[in-house]
């Protein structure tokens, strides 16, 4: 199993629920009071955001690597909603994504490099090691445990 071989927001949900375990990836006191871009109207809804987005970086990091924060932000940006006028692109918050790239590079997940032109963040052999980890940890849950339903808890009919 590899990165690529995996649905990518399951990928993300198993990569949130270790990183939340893991000490040396906190949200920071002000995360709980931004909202994650202009174009955004309200602030996250779910209380666990940072860890999905740190995963979620981290995935981009290692398929779209090297990355630098600004084409981050367009990744992660929406369309703003301005009344009257049309809607137009708005990116993502930049603070967000460096301090989130900084909690995965004190980490060793990712490292900042140079290929040919592209400058920005890759994944190291550790971020790799880990990724590949959460993948195989995840298939052991899935295949030995109860099976898993798309439906989640069945009030859906």
């Amino acid at each position: 199993m590899s990165l690529y071989d995996i649905n990518p927001s399951e990928l993300i949900n198993l990569v949130a629920t270790e990183l939340k375990k893991d000490d040396d990836f906190k949200m920071p006191q002000w995360a709980m009071f931004v909202k994650t871009g202009a174009g955004k109207e309200r602030l996250p809804v779910n209380p666990d955001w940072w860890y999905f987005r740190t995963a979620s970086v981290l995935r981009k990091c290692a398929v779209l690597g090297p990355i630098g924060v600004n084409k981050l932000r367009v990744k992660y940006g929406n369309r703003k909603n301005r009344g009257v006028k049309p809607a137009a692109f708005s990116k993502g918050s930049g603070k967000i994504i460096r301090v989130v790239l900084q909690q995965l590079e004190k980490k060793g997940f990712v490292k900042q490099t140079e290929k040919g032109v592209h400058k920005g963040r890759i994944l190291t052999p550790q971020g790799i090691k880990f990724i590949n980890q959460v993948i195989k940890n995840g298939r052991k849950q899935t295949t030995s445990g109860t099976p898993e339903t798309s439906w989640g808890n069945g009030a859906f009919c």
